[in-house]
């Protein structure tokens, strides 16, 4: 018999394309006291992940990471500065990043064009304020005329 089929795949039942109905709330209490804490946390984390936060742990910087997303995570329950408080967490990231470069580089990528971005807003803001405060200082310079 030969390696080739004659006769077309058949396309799948539409009914399995569907789908499946919507899961049903389980009847047992998200937190269970008799559950060992941290057990199945993972799991359950990353079932409704976003794909970002997937991306990232896929790759050899997960432990940073999850340090990084707790630390954003705990600054906000507490109201606390982000930027100050994550600080170390950031740059532990951002150097593993750099290091598994091959893998992260599309988030390094976006990264690097935001900032360009966002130097480039700084500096019309700039050129704004001292248009401003020159024509501050000519109306200045009239009235005192």
């Amino acid at each position: 018999m030969s390696s080739q089929n004659p006769e077309p795949e058949q396309s799948p039942d539409p009914k399995a394309l569907k789908d499946p109905e919507p899961k049903q709330p389980s009847e047992e209490p998200p937190n269970q006291e008799s559950k060992v804490e941290g057990e199945g946390e993972e799991e359950e984390e990353e079932e409704g992940e976003c794909g970002f936060c997937l991306f990232m742990k896929a790759g050899g910087c997960k432990e940073s990471f999850v340090g990084w997303e707790n630390c954003i995570r705990e600054a906000e329950e507490n109201k606390e500065d982000i930027v100050e408080k994550c600080f170390e967490a950031t740059s532990a990231l951002k150097k593993c990043m750099e290091a598994h470069a091959d893998y992260y580089e599309p988030i390094l990528r976006a990264e690097k064009k935001a900032e360009e971005q966002a130097i480039i807003e700084l500096e019309k803001e700039k050129e704004e304020e001292g248009l401003s405060s020159q024509e501050d200082s000519k109306d200045l310079q009239k009235k005192s005329d």
